[in-house]
């Protein structure tokens, strides 16, 4: 156990109230303070500080849990001296009761036990901390999320223009540049005014969302064609491969590759949630699976990146152990095999990232255009 008194803080972060837990080691002690309110947070800190009598200029720990509030918390601690951990919310260890208590004060109260584990304690797998993006990165990030949300939306709106026309009968129009005042019903009637006037709004937005989304897209294509950053650089050079595309490239360099540090590549494929989980108890083995745990945007473009390099690059290595292992394999198999191609494609593209190591037999495509 460590000799050096330190005062922890852990903190169950609400909509309304903040619920702050402090220690020193041995007990505990919980105020609440109202939702984002920094000066109450340093006015609770040093009250924790006299109460347990420590010094003025001692070691402080901090740490919350991962969710809406983002990372404002963290640079705002960190910029107080406070030392500050963001915790993985599924590295938080629950009671395995079918009913059990939850409350702001029992949250607060087990984040505390494991953070004394970890400091206090040495365990360094008390909990799983989040790698925390810098200011500049966090906001690269955006505009990847903001064609993601347009994309949804403009496929809303084209849904709901072909369900409200399906309800009288009419399919095969586009809904972009159709003038639904001339369409006719399945009796050859006009169609309601109410229903024209809904339907020319939708128009109206799916015109819109869809101006919107060219437009990031030539931001991005401008980014990629003069990188700035090491992510759009990452991104660039991504796009050299025959069959990785703009989005693809994109959110590998912003949301990945571009500023997270990878030791290995079980830290590549882990950290995309594409990594296996096995299941040993007694005389029972079995595989659970992948585990779905990290960024699930790179996990879904990785899917679909592995389909496209098996089309646009069947000649490289990667292509021909998935034909010789899941090629001849029902319909199930394949799509469990492309899993495997996913993680195996990530790592190369690490790689390639990283060292210059180009994926064998793979294709160069040339510059983006």
């Amino acid at each position: 156990m460590s000799q050096e008194r330190i005062l922890l803080l852990s903190m169950d972060l609400g909509n309304r109230n903040w619920k702050l837990c402090f220690s020193e080691g041995s007990q505990f002690r919980q105020v609440s303070i109202p939702a984002r309110d920094q000066e109450g947070l340093l006015q609770s800190v040093e009250k924790a500080r006299k109460k347990f009598q420590l010094e003025k200029d001692c070691r402080i720990v901090s740490c919350y849990e991962a969710g809406r509030d983002g990372f404002w918390i963290d640079r705002f601690l960190k910029k107080q001296g406070i030392e500050n951990r963001v915790v993985d919310p599924s590295s938080i260890e629950v009671d395995r009761k079918r009913r059990r208590k939850k409350t702001d004060r029992l949250d607060a109260e087990q984040l505390m036990r494991q953070l004394i584990r970890l400091i206090l304690g040495g365990e360094k797998k008390a909990f799983r901390v989040v790698r925390v993006p810098s200011r500049k990165e966090e906001s690269a990030m955006r505009i990847f999320r903001a064609r993601e949300k347009l994309k949804k939306e403009w496929k809303s709106h084209l849904c709901r223009i072909k369900e409200l026309l399906v309800l009288h009968g009419i399919v095969g129009v586009n809904p972009l540049r159709c003038r639904f005042e001339d369409l006719r019903d399945w009796e050859g009637q006009p169609l309601p005014a109410e229903l024209i006037w809904e339907l020319n709004r939708e128009q109206e937005r799916l015109a819109l969302v869809g101006e919107q989304l060219k437009e990031v897209e030539q931001i991005q294509r401008k980014h990629l064609k003069q990188p700035r950053s090491r992510a759009e650089q990452q991104g660039q050079q991504l796009t050299r491969l025959l069959g990785v595309g703009v989005q693809s490239s994109w959110a590998l360099g912003h949301e990945y590759l571009g500023w997270r540090q990878f030791r290995n590549r079980k830290q590549v494929g882990a950290c995309a949630g594409l990594v296996g989980v096995p299941y040993s108890s007694g005389d029972s083995r079995r595989d659970l699976g992948i585990s779905k745990a990290g960024n699930k945007r790179i996990r879904y473009i990785m899917i679909e990146l592995a389909w496209s390099w098996l089309y646009y690059q069947p000649g490289s290595a990667l292509s021909r152990w998935y034909e010789e292992r899941f090629g001849g394999g029902t319909r199930r198999m394949r799509r469990i095999g492309i899993v495997a191609l996913a993680r195996k494609l990530l790592v190369a593209l690490w790689k390639y990232i990283e060292r210059g190591e180009i994926p064998e037999g793979s294709v160069l495509g040339g510059e983006l255009r």
